[in-house]
């Protein structure tokens, strides 16, 4: 990918981020822009999003985005000039809750872990 296109999805993700948060829309809630990725001609936009909430305030969410598509649009090309003004592709990233999920498996194995060795200790000390 070259550095302009890494450029512009970086500046991307700022002026989404920044424009999301100050949408009036109700349905749309806790909304993180996490990446952007754009294809290398760059008329289209996959916008990857955290919605902090339930599984139906995340869906409210994203049907807010879409429904906010032409707005964000125009703001993006004001503010990130190119030739095209991309078509922006909205996805849940659930990277966040993946994450949180890993951590507490984790978690419950060094708990395992401990327990298994204190039983061991205790078993050498007989």
């Amino acid at each position: 990918m070259s550095q302009r296109v890494e450029k512009i999805q970086k500046m991307a993700r700022e002026v989404l981020g920044e424009s999301i948060q100050s949408l009036k829309d109700p349905r749309v809630g806790f909304v993180t822009v996490t990446e952007v990725r754009m294809t290398p001609d760059l008329r289209h936009a996959k916008v990857y999003v955290s919605v902090f909430g339930t599984d139906e305030e995340r869906t409210s969410s994203l049907a807010g985005l879409n429904s906010a598509k032409p707005h964000l649009r125009s703001v993006l090309g004001r503010q990130v000039r190119t030739k095209y003004l991309p078509d922006l592709h909205f996805f849940l990233d659930n990277l966040p809750e993946e994450a949180e999920h890993l951590e507490r498996i984790f978690q419950k194995i060094h708990e395992d872990d401990a327990a298994r060795l204190a039983a061991a200790d205790e078993e050498d000390s007989e």
